[in-house]
């Protein structure tokens, strides 16, 4: 019996709120393949990270923000989105 809070498919099932869901499901329309996750509370606020794989995905990275960041309004979140070498570069400082 499959759950109405999950999604399956061969290569995943995610259950979990909302926001997973709906950003799980643009990320894999989209053809971005999810690496990781991570979810921690931090100061009292969730906090969930996501490494991607864009490299399938025929949309421009900043189209995807635009709509993630259009997808994080609609739902009550803020998604903030940013390359890889942003991110290796402050974690060398």
């Amino acid at each position: 019996m499959q759950d109405e809070n999950c999604i399956e498919d061969d290569q995943y099932k995610l259950c979990g709120r909302n926001f997973e869901r709906k950003v799980c499901t643009y990320l894999a329309s989209n053809s971005i393949n999810v690496l990781d996750i991570s979810q921690t509370i931090v100061q009292d606020f969730f906090n969930m990270m996501m490494i991607v794989d864009m490299s399938t995905s025929a949309k421009p990275f900043a189209d995807c923000v635009k709509e993630l960041e259009q997808i994080g309004e609609e739902i009550g979140v803020k998604i903030k989105c940013q390359r890889e070498e942003i991110f290796d570069m402050m974690h060398r400082i």
